[in-house]
């Protein structure tokens, strides 16, 4: 990838990540090839905030889990109704992090 487009990257998706593993990103597109720039450029990266709003308001019924892949959470959650509230309490809280981790998972798959 050029500078240019690595710059474009983290000013659009740096707040999806942790900002501890920005500096190993940019090290990691730099050796990114031009055809594969343009994928990491439209990736579908979640937003941390938006999913921690999410699980406030559709954490009983498991839709942040669903959302980020977990399946089997998802329904485990929907189920139990978030865990009688529990559950859900534990993901509103935990929400932010877990979007950085998926983030970085699937950068690392598209890498």
């Amino acid at each position: 990838m050029t500078q240019e487009q690595i710059d474009q990257f983290i000013t659009v998706n740096g707040n999806k990540f942790k900002q501890a593993d920005l500096p190993q990103i940019k090290a990691q597109l730099e050796a990114v090839s031009e055809l594969r720039a343009n994928e990491l450029l439209a990736a579908p990266f979640k937003s941390p905030s938006m999913m921690t709003l999410i699980a406030w308001l559709g954490g009983a019924f498991g839709i942040d889990r669903f959302i980020l892949g977990q399946l089997g959470l998802g329904v485990a959650k929907f189920l139990t109704f978030g865990g009688c509230g529990l559950w859900t309490l534990v993901d509103i809280i935990t929400a932010m992090n877990r979007t950085r981790n998926y983030n970085m998972d699937l950068l690392q798959k598209l890498l």
